[in-house]
């Protein structure tokens, strides 16, 4: 790939996704495959007056060799250097750049009990620091190619031309064209224009069905809105926290959704793929889970915590959509989920809530934002999709007719 085109990537990454501002710290967490683009970005981050840019580096196969050969407690055990450095990032609020490459199936094999165990030991310490965060900080998660990944998407090629093309259908579906950012301004407002008509709607419920046998109702919360692009921080700094995204997005109520959902596209959860799913919720809880391929791993996923098998997101994407009209199944849930309709079990957005900014954390989890510390999209959203809204004055408004926006 041209580095004139990539140089444009890592520059709408720093400048429309995270917006470094003059004097942040910058962080990066990104794998092994692509250190040069890894390295334009920390130089476009710089050239936004960064102060610093640290880089975290990951690599699959060592985290399968800890979770071979570490004790859970090991695992789970936060070290005061740990917590010191989670408040120093409480103290400053850098902007995190996510690069996403990983293998679909990297963690094929390692024992998910036990990551899961050393989660939920290491968790309830270093929620105090995520919770100062919410609200605060820049973030942006964006993709490169990794060679097993693009080896996934694209089995029938050469190693080196699966990767070309990869970088094609990121680039092409990031909006990386001659003037990126001014694409992105665009698409913004388009998903803003979208967003503003369903509040104008006051949603009291909607209900999905489609021919592969979902029937499901969920309820929202009166005090929330949906969100799509851009946000904001509580300092009042615009940022883009997915590139690529497509979708209008809300968090519905704790303990109000009832009735059936299957899956549309594979989940990646923890460098493993769940595949053929289904999911039944009784008072907003999936009380029953079964899947054709990884069900033990899907139902370990929701027993994370309490909170775990409660949504936190409903989001609406129209086939009619980049991702969507490419024909690709990228097994990555950051472009899937912006292929079609999908909902996440786990953690609410609070700034979902109207004036969040001048709400408490624990006032938005009141008003019925689901708590926890997992959150994971699944795709349900197809082309025999209907969508329909309960407004709270009674009228049924159709949301989605045959998988695309109804209005």
């Amino acid at each position: 790939m041209k580095k004139t085109i990539l140089r444009e990537y890592a520059k709408l990454i720093v400048r429309c996704g995270v917006n470094v501002q003059k004097g942040q710290e910058v962080l990066i967490y990104a794998g092994l495959d692509q250190p040069e683009f890894v390295q334009m970005v920390a130089e476009e981050a710089y050239k936004a007056k960064a102060k610093q840019v640290i880089v975290e580096w990951s690599y699959d196969p060592m985290l399968k060799t800890h979770a071979r050969y570490q004790t859970v407690k090991t695992m789970g055990t936060v070290e005061r250097w740990q917590e010191a450095r989670q408040q120093h990032f409480c103290d400053v609020m850098p902007a995190r750049i996510h690069l996403i490459s990983e293998d679909p199936d990297g963690l094929k094999g390692v024992r998910m009990d036990k990551v899961a165990a050393a989660r939920q030991l290491s968790y309830p310490i270093m929620k105090p620091y995520i919770d100062q965060r919410e609200g605060c900080q820049q973030w942006c998660i964006a993709a490169v190619p990794g060679a097993a990944w693009a080896k996934k998407v694209f089995p029938g090629l050469s190693k080196h031309q699966a990767m070309e093309k990869l970088w094609e259908a990121i680039l092409f579906t990031s909006r990386v064209n001659d003037d990126p950012i001014k694409a992105w301004e665009e698409h913004n407002a388009q998903l803003k224009a979208r967003c503003d008509y369903l509040n104008s709607l006051h949603i009291d419920s909607l209900h999905y069905t489609a021919e592969n046998g979902t029937d499901f109702t969920v309820g929202m919360i009166p005090e929330a809105r949906f969100c799509g692009g851009g946000e904001t921080t509580r300092s009042g700094v615009y940022f883009n926290p997915n590139i690529p995204t497509e979708e209008c997005f809300i968090s519905p109520k704790r303990g109000v959704a009832e009735g059936i959902v299957y899956s549309t596209k594979p989940l990646s959860y923890e460098g493993q793929l769940i595949e053929n799913f289904s999911m039944r919720f009784e008072n907003g809880k999936v009380v029953e889970a079964h899947a054709e391929k990884g069900e033990e791993l899907l139902n370990t996923m929701l027993a994370m915590d309490e909170g775990a098998a409660y949504l936190g997101e409903c989001a609406l994407v129209p086939q009619h959509s980049p991702i969507a009209e490419s024909g690709l199944l990228f097994y990555n849930t950051l472009f899937d989920e912006n292929a079609a309709c999908h909902l996440a079990v786990g953690m609410g957005f609070a700034d979902t809530i109207e004036d969040h900014h001048n709400k408490t954390l624990a006032e938005c989890r009141d008003l019925g934002i689901n708590d926890s510390m997992i959150h994971e999209d699944f795709m349900i959203g197809c082309d025999t999709m209907n969508i329909d809204a309960t407004c709270a004055d009674g009228r049924v408004i159709p949301i989605f007719r045959n998988g695309n926006w109804a209005f």
